[in-house]
C-alpha cells in the first residue's frame, strides 16, 4: 500500500472529507482532531468498511443524505480485510485466538497433527460406537467429565487409566444415559431435594434383604440382585455343579444344580418387587416426580426397575458404573486405542517440550506487556502446549496484584470489575496487540486506525502504547492513521513517530466538510511568538504571556503587571494606554526583543488596536480555524467589550470592589441587578470561553485549540450587538 485515497461524503459527522495518505513518504500520519471534528466518524466508517456488512454501512444519521465511502489502496477498492480499526472502547473485541497463528512452529505441528491424525481417527470410531451404546448427547465431554482430574484432561489419559477397569461380561445398562444423568442436573437436583424419600426406599429395601435366604446385607456392603445375577451368568451354563460344587446357604440350604439357583433368584427379585412397604415408599418417590416434564423419562427408567435408585444414592459413583458398563461393551477397541496411544505418548511429550521453547515471540508479547504497560495484574495462556500444537482457543489466566496482598488468579470477568477504566482500556489494547502480532506474523500489509487508544491513561501507559505504535511505524508492514483529541498525546506522537511533517490538524466548516491542515504547535509555541511578535495578532497574544513571565519572575504588584492586566479588563487607565507602552514592557521583559521594533503604529491606543483586530479577523473570508492568536484577540476582545458594557449599565454604587476574577464580579453584580435581562445567556458565554484562552499560561493551550473560532466569533457579534443597543 503506498497511496490511500479517502473520499467520504456524509458519512455519520463528516460532510465530505478527501484526502490522499503517502505512505511512501511515512508510515504513520497522525490526526488531532478537536472533539466533534472527525474523528469518531472516521474511525467507524473504516470499521463498518471492514466488517463489509451491507445491512450496516456508513450513513448520514441526522439529514438521510446520500452517503460516499470510497477508500482505495493504490487505485483499487481496499480489501476490508486490510483494515484494523484499534478501539480500546471496544469491549467486545476478543483476539486470543489469534495467539495459535504466530506461537506455533510449523514443522513441530505438522509433526504433531500428524500423530494425531491416527489417533483422532480410532477415537472418532470408537466414539461412534460408544454413542450409539449410551445415546449420550456429548459423548466425549460426559465420559471425560465423569473421570476427568486435573492431571488427566483429555480423552486419551482418562481412557488409558480406566481401560483397567472394563470387563468382558459386564452387566447391560438398559435405559439411555441423558434420561438418568441429564446436562442440567434435573435428576441429581431431583434426589437431593428428596434425599429423606430416596433413603426411606433404600432402608426399606435393605431391609428385605437382610431377611432373604439368597440376598444379603453386611455392613457397607450387599449381595443383591444384581450381584447374584453376576454369579448366575458365571454358572448358568451348569459346569460348575457338574464338577462336583455345590452352594450351602446361611440358612443350610444346598443348591446342587444352576435351574435351582435360576428358580430362587427369581422368587426373591417376585418377593423384592412385591414388598408392599417397599412398594409404598417408591410410590412417594413417584408421587414427588408427580407431572413434572423434565424427569418424565427419568420416572420411566424407575419404574421399570425401582433398584436403580439403590445405585443413585452415590450419583457420581453410580455414573462411573454406567460408563464402566458401555465402554466395556467396545473393550476390545479401547485397549487397541490405548496402546496406540501409549505408543505414541513420548513422542508427544518430546513434541511438547520443544514447543515449549518455542515460545519466544509469545513471551515478548506478554513481557512487553506486563512490563510497559502499568496494569495491576500479569497475564499468562493456561494450556500452553494445546494452544502452541492443536491450535485451541487459548485460556488467559490472569494475576491480581494489590501492595501488601498475595498475588491471586482471577477470571476476566472478575478481573474487570476491579480494574480502573484506564486499566481496562489496557486490557483491551493487549486483545489487539493478539490481533495485530497475528497479521505481523502472517508478513499482511494492514492499514491500522487508532481511535483514541491513549484516553484515560496515566502518563505511564499513554507513553507506552506510544512507544507499541512506534514499533509498528518501523515496520513496512503497517500503514497507520493515528486520531485524537488529546493535544499532549498528538504532539508527543510527531515528535517520535511523523517528525511533525506528517502530522495533521482537522477542522470543519459549516457545511461539515472536513480539511487536514498540516500540523501547528508541535513545538515551543512561544519562541514561534516571539519570532513573529510584530505581527498584530502574535502582539497582542503575547500581552497575556508577557504579563504571567512579571508574575512568576517578578510580582503581580509591580506597574508592568498592572498595566498589561488594564489591557485585558477594563480598568481606569485601559483607554489611555498606547501599543508603545505595552511594547516597551515586552523590550524591558524579554531580552530577545530589546533591540526591536514595531512596524505599526505605536502611538495608537491598544484597546482600540484590538477591537480592530477583532474586527478584521470576524470578517477574515477563510479564516484558519486552528489558529491560537485568531482565537487568543477574540477571547480579549469579547471580554473587554463586555467589561465596558457591563460597568456602563452598572452605577457606580453598584460596582463591586474587584480584586481577581474582574468580568465575573461584574457580571454577577449585572446579573443581580437586572435578573430578567435578555443578555445574561451572552454574559455567561463570556465568563465560560473567554478565561483560559486568555491565560494561557504558555503551556497549557490545548483547550484555545478545541475551541471553535467561529463559536468565538458569534460571541463577538452577540456582544457587539448589545453594546449597539
Amino acid at each position: 500500500m503506498k497511496i490511500l485515497s479517502i473520499d467520504l461524503e456524509n458519512c455519520f459527522g463528516i460532510g465530505k472529507l478527501k484526502h490522499d495518505f503517502d505512505f511512501n513518504k511515512s508510515n504513520s500520519y497522525v490526526i488531532y482532531a478537536p472533539n466533534g471534528t472527525m474523528k469518531t466518524s472516521f474511525a467507524k466508517t473504516l470499521g463498518l468498511i471492514a466488517k463489509n456488512d451491507k445491512k450496516n454501512q456508513p450513513k448520514d444519521q441526522v439529514h438521510n443524505k446520500k452517503s460516499k465511502f470510497e477508500i482505495l489502496s493504490d487505485g483499487d477498492a481496499i480489501s476490508k480485510d486490510v483494515i484494523l480499526v484499534v478501539n480500546a472502547e471496544d469491549n467486545s473485541f476478543d483476539a486470543t485466538h489469534k495467539i495459535t497463528s504466530f506461537i506455533a512452529s510449523k514443522e513441530l505441528k505438522e509433526q504433531y497433527d500428524f500423530i494425531y491424525l491416527e489417533l483422532n481417527n480410532a477415537k472418532s470410531e470408537l466414539l461412534k460406537k460408544l454413542k450409539a451404546i449410551s445415546q449420550s448427547s456429548d459423548c466425549e465431554g460426559e465420559y471425560v467429565g465423569t473421570f476427568n482430574t486435573d492431571e488427566n484432561n483429555n480423552f486419551f489419559e482418562v481412557l488409558a487409566n480406566h481401560v483397567y477397569e472394563l470387563k468382558d461380561d459386564a452387566v447391560k445398562i438398559s435405559f439411555k444415559y441423558n434420561t438418568v444423568f441429564d446436562s442440567k442436573n434435573t435428576v441429581k437436583n431431583f434426589l437431593i431435594k428428596n434425599e429423606e424419600l430416596l433413603d426411606d426406599y433404600i432402608d426399606n429395601y435393605n431391609q428385605i434383604l437382610s431377611n432373604s435366604k439368597l440376598f444379603k446385607l453386611t455392613s457397607g456392603n450387599s449381595f443383591g440382585t444384581y450381584q447374584a445375577n453376576e454369579v448366575f451368568k458365571s454358572i448358568e451354563d451348569n459346569s460348575y455343579f457338574e464338577a462336583g460344587h455345590k452352594f450351602i446357604l446361611e440358612d443350610g440350604t444346598e443348591i446342587n444344580d444352576s435351574s435351582q439357583l435360576k428358580k430362587l433368584l427369581e422368587e426373591e427379585v417376585e418377593r423384592i418387587v412385591k414388598d408392599e412397604k417397599l412398594k409404598e415408599s417408591f410410590g412417594k418417590v413417584d408421587k414427588a416426580i408427580g407431572a413434572n416434564g423434565d424427569l418424565r423419562a427419568f420416572k420411566k427408567v424407575i419404574e421399570k426397575d425401582n433398584s436403580l435408585l439403590v445405585h443413585l444414592k452415590d450419583y457420581n459413583g453410580f455414573k462411573k458404573t454406567v460408563w464402566t458398563s458401555y465402554m466395556s461393551e467396545i473393550k476390545g477397541e479401547a485397549e487397541v486405542l490405548t496402546t496406540l496411544y501409549n505408543q505414541q505418548k513420548e513422542n508427544l511429550k518430546g513434541i511438547i517440550a520443544q514447543a515449549n521453547q518455542e515460545l519466544s515471540l509469545w513471551s515478548d508479547i506478554i513481557k512487553k506487556f506486563n512490563t510497559r504497560f502499568y496494569v495491576p495484574f500479569e497475564i499468562s495462556i493456561g494450556n500452553q502446549h494445546d494452544v502452541i500444537l492443536k491450535q485451541e482457543t487459548p485460556n488467559l489466566e490472569f494475576v491480581f496484584k494489590d501492595k501488601g496482598e498475595e498475588p491471586l488468579k482471577q477470571s476476566k470477568e472478575n478481573l474487570l470489575k476491579v480494574l480502573s477504566k484506564g486499566e481496562q482500556r489496557a486490557y483491551f489494547i493487549l486483545q489487539f496487540l493478539f490481533e495485530i502480532e497475528s497479521r505481523r506474523a502472517s508478513d499482511e500489509i494492514t492499514l491500522l486506525i487508532f481511535d483514541d487508544v491513549a484516553d484515560s491513561f496515566d502518563y505511564k501507559n499513554k507513553y507506552a502504547i506510544i512507544e507499541y505504535i512506534r514499533d509498528l511505524h518501523l515496520s513496512d508492514n503497517f500503514k497507520s492513521i493515528i486520531l485524537t483529541h488529546n493535544f499532549d498525546f498528538y504532539r508527543t506522537l510527531g515528535s517520535r513517530l511523523t517528525l511533525y511533517k506528517y502530522s495533521y490538524m482537522a477542522t470543519r466548516d459549516k457545511h461539515r466538510n472536513i480539511q487536514l491542515q498540516e500540523g501547528l504547535y508541535m513545538n515551543d509555541l512561544f519562541k514561534d511568538y516571539l519570532k513573529k511578535y510584530d505581527q498584530p495578532k502574535v502582539f497582542i497574544s503575547l500581552i497575556a504571556f508577557v504579563r504571567n513571565l512579571i508574575e512568576y519572575t517578578d510580582s503581580s504588584k509591580t506597574d508592568d503587571y498592572q498595566k498589561l492586566t488594564s489591557c485585558l479588563h477594563q480598568k481606569k487607565d485601559t483607554d489611555s494606554i498606547t501599543i508603545n507602552e505595552v511594547f516597551v514592557i515586552f523590550k524591558n521583559r524579554i531580552k530577545k526583543l530589546e533591540e526591536k521594533e514595531i512596524n505599526f503604529d505605536g502611538s495608537e491606543k491598544i484597546v482600540e488596536y484590538i477591537f480592530s483586530i477583532a474586527d478584521a479577523i470576524e470578517n477574515e473570508e477563510d479564516i484558519n480555524e486552528i489558529l491560537l492568536e485568531n482565537k487568543i484577540v477574540l477571547s480579549v476582545a469579547c471580554r473587554l467589550k463586555m467589561e465596558q458594557f457591563l460597568i456602563n449599565e452598572l452605577l457606580e454604587d453598584d460596582i463591586p470592589m474587584i480584586g481577581a476574577n474582574q468580568t465575573r464580579a461584574l457580571s454577577t453584580a449585572y446579573t443581580t441587578k437586572y435578573p430578567d435581562s435578555v443578555n445574561l445567556e451572552i454574559i455567561d458565554k463570556v465568563n465560560l470561553m473567554t478565561p483560559e484562552n486568555i491565560h494561557i499560561n504558555a503551556f497549557m493551550y490545548e483547550p484555545l485549540i478545541d475551541m471553535s473560532v467561529h463559536h468565538l466569533i458569534d460571541l463577538y457579534k452577540d456582544i457587539k450587538r448589545i453594546t449597539l443597543i
